[in-house]
């Protein structure tokens, strides 16, 4: 009885790895054609993928074809397109650097305002924070598309749109990090803080040598969602800045056209490795923080 109960168990564990691998697999393979894909030759590229791009006569775009060969394995290993990216197209490295310009900024200073700001919401009562809580929440629960016209007014307004500072401000203070610190603040016990506060420390002194040590686990896996959120942003850019040169990566990447789908692979590529390291580095931290955010009562 206990043998067959072992068996049972063992098939269901092969079953449950192989169906496990498969996803796996299924969810690695864009990324694998990237970096594959990377190493080809652009006449090999365009052969296998430039259907996809192409023009009908009407000027429209064909983005579905049945002679398009998926192929993993390149005929000829090259380095041409990186070459070209990073030695003879500096408009792909100034793309490049205008996400990371946009992106770093962002993530410094709508967690140090989220800080403050959680730290206040998590240690205060009364029906005027709950009020402004609950505004946050509406705020976070809206899809960005809803209050892109509203940012793009306020930017004709303030007299920023076109400008750096139209996609700085509203990520600065943007709701989300804001509502997940507040729920990881909650979880510290109040006795802690109530100790410190009788022993004498001031609001600072708990806030800064207390809260925040006890936060860093949650403050650096909302550091990477925040990361990742706008490392990944098309929207702003296309409305709320006209240039096309202060676009970043993101936007090209999205607008892929026909004379640049030899290139597109490589700028992909290059464009995953931030990301890719990131999440490498801060894995521990992000599961830690969503475990224990899953965990958060009120």
């Amino acid at each position: 009885m206990y043998k067959k109960k072992r068996r049972i168990d063992n098939i269901k564990t092969g079953i449950v790895t192989i169906a496990a691998l498969v996803f796996a697999v299924v969810f690695l393979m864009p990324i694998i054609l990237t970096i594959t894909n990377s190493f080809m030759a652009t006449s090999e590229i365009n052969a296998n993928y430039g259907s996809i791009f192409a023009t009908t006569e009407k000027g429209g775009k064909i983005f579905i074809s049945k002679t398009v060969n998926l192929k993993f394995i390149p005929d000829m290993v090259t380095f041409a397109q990186y070459f070209t990216v990073l030695f003879k197209s500096p408009q792909y490295l100034i793309k490049f650097w205008n996400s990371i310009i946009y992106v770093a900024p962002i993530v410094v200073v709508q967690l140090g305002i989220a800080t403050l700001a959680a730290y206040g919401f998590s240690r205060y009562d009364g029906k005027l924070k709950r009020a402004i809580f609950f505004a946050y929440i509406i705020m976070m629960l809206m899809p960005y598309q809803v209050t892109l016209v509203p940012n793009f007014l306020v930017s004709k307004a303030l007299g920023i749109y076109g400008s750096r500072w139209s996609i700085w401000l509203p990520g600065f203070f943007s709701p989300f990090a804001v509502y997940l610190l507040t729920k990881f603040m909650r979880r510290i016990p109040t006795e802690v803080l109530e100790a410190a506060s009788i022993d004498g420390a001031d609001e600072w002194y708990i806030f800064s040598r207390i809260n925040m040590p006890l936060c860093k686990g949650g403050i650096a896996s909302i550091a990477i969602l925040v990361f990742f959120d706008y490392w990944n942003m098309v929207e702003q850019p296309l409305i709320l800045l006209g240039d096309p040169d202060l676009h970043p990566l993101s936007v090209f990447l999205s607008k892929i056209n026909s004379g640049e789908i030899s290139l597109a692979f490589a700028v992909a590529v290059i464009y995953l490795v931030p990301p890719l390291l990131i999440f490498l580095y801060g894995e521990d931290y992000l599961v830690e923080g969503i475990s224990y955010q899953g965990g958060i009562k009120g």
